[in-house]
């Protein structure tokens, strides 16, 4: 009986573990997507506003995908 109550606590505790690895797992994916979606956001502030004051917009979206390679990045101010 002690043998088999050693076994599960033995389990419990690989499991317990593994709970906080998937956790940490999850909140670093989490992170990622909040800064992708500010980003996504951003972009489309950005070409709103492009496409309201300007007429090459287009070309105005090609450098802003080129320039935004970083997550932390803030949206131009014009």
């Amino acid at each position: 009986m002690e043998r088999l109550n050693s076994q599960l606590h033995l389990e419990n505790c690989l499991i317990m573990q593994e709970n906080e690895k998937l956790r940490k797992k999850a909140q670093l994916l989490n992170q990622e997507n909040q800064a992708l979606l500010s980003q996504l956001k951003q972009r489309l502030a950005m070409s709103d506003q492009n496409a309201n004051n300007t007429p090459d917009s287009f070309a105005d979206l090609s450098l802003d995908n080129n320039n935004a390679t970083s997550t932390s990045r803030k949206p131009k101010k014009n």
